[in-house]
């Protein structure tokens, strides 16, 4: 939308819109915020709906940038949320009045889940009898904080050698991600499995879920892993204490806290009756 192109965009966008009388303008993310929604005031669109589905903990929220998209979203007839971590955000720190915005959590589809056979002597090779800790987050930055992951593993192979770190993912920062576990010496402990094409599948031969991001809005990941049957550690940041109640459906740990992130997953390792009940409640 700075741009020239940016701007003949979101004009052949308005035209569109008018000349196929649309009623509603839903916009999902970000980009199509910008778009979308002068888009659809330009073409006189009656309800233009958009969402925010972060902590505006991407780099490109400058501060002129929140009070750009503050006031284009200000323009819509309802900001869509999905996590209410983020609708006090944008109270409290944007100005969006609260009679605007509207809460709706993000869901999984349950029957991808049910019935999936653990297959573990295919997925997994010789590790039949590993306990695997399994987390899946795109590897594009450190938000979803691999970092501390792969630093907790080194404590938590140290009590359990043959305990297994799953990361399925892809990104940019995957080459990295593999040095720093390679220089920890867990090369054989960190399992690098780039874009998973049967995330319940693979969830299904796992013994623990770990999620432990440095911010997040409403992480489907956590959902899923809940969907799967699995105990779940995750950090103590935005939508993550909406979906886990310490001790009750999983433990929350400190972001970006080696530590305290190994301390909660050797305490399931170490007790895998609590591990089964915390599972059980999450399910």
């Amino acid at each position: 939308m700075d741009s020239p192109s940016g701007i003949y965009e979101m004009i052949r966008l308005a035209r569109f819109l008018r000349r196929n009388h649309f009623h509603v303008v839903h916009t999902h993310d970000l980009w199509s915020n910008l778009l979308g929604i002068p888009a659809g005031r330009l073409a006189r669109v009656p309800v233009v709906i958009s969402s925010r589905r972060d902590l505006a903990h991407l780099a490109w929220y400058t501060p002129r940038r929140r009070k750009i998209l503050r006031h284009l979203q200000s323009l819509s007839s309802a900001v869509l949320v999905n996590s209410g971590q983020i609708r006090e955000q944008l109270v409290r720190e944007d100005g969006f009045s609260p009679e605007l915005i509207r809460v709706v959590h993000n869901g999984v589809d349950l029957e991808r889940f049910r019935n999936v056979m653990a297959d573990r002597k295919r997925l997994f090779p010789g590790l039949e009898h590993c306990k695997l800790v399994v987390n899946v987050a795109n590897m594009h930055s450190d938000i979803k904080g691999q970092p501390t992951l792969i630093k907790a593993a080194a404590e938590v192979c140290a009590k359990f050698p043959g305990a297994r770190f799953v990361l399925a993912g892809d990104g940019a920062r995957r080459a990295e991600f593999e040095l720093m576990a390679a220089e920890l010496g867990l090369k054989q402990n960190c399992l690098f499995l780039g874009q998973s094409q049967d995330v319940p599948e693979l969830l299904a031969c796992c013994d623990i879920a770990v999620l432990p991001s440095k911010a997040e809005g409403f992480p489907n990941a956590l959902l899923e892993y809940m969907a799967a049957g699995l105990p779940i550690v995750a950090t103590d940041v935005g939508g993550n204490r909406e979906i886990v109640q310490h001790g009750v459906n999983g433990l929350l740990a400190s972001a970006e806290n080696p530590d305290t992130l190994a301390k909660s997953i050797l305490y399931l390792l170490e007790n895998p009756a609590v591990a089964s009940e915390l599972a059980y409640a999450g399910r």
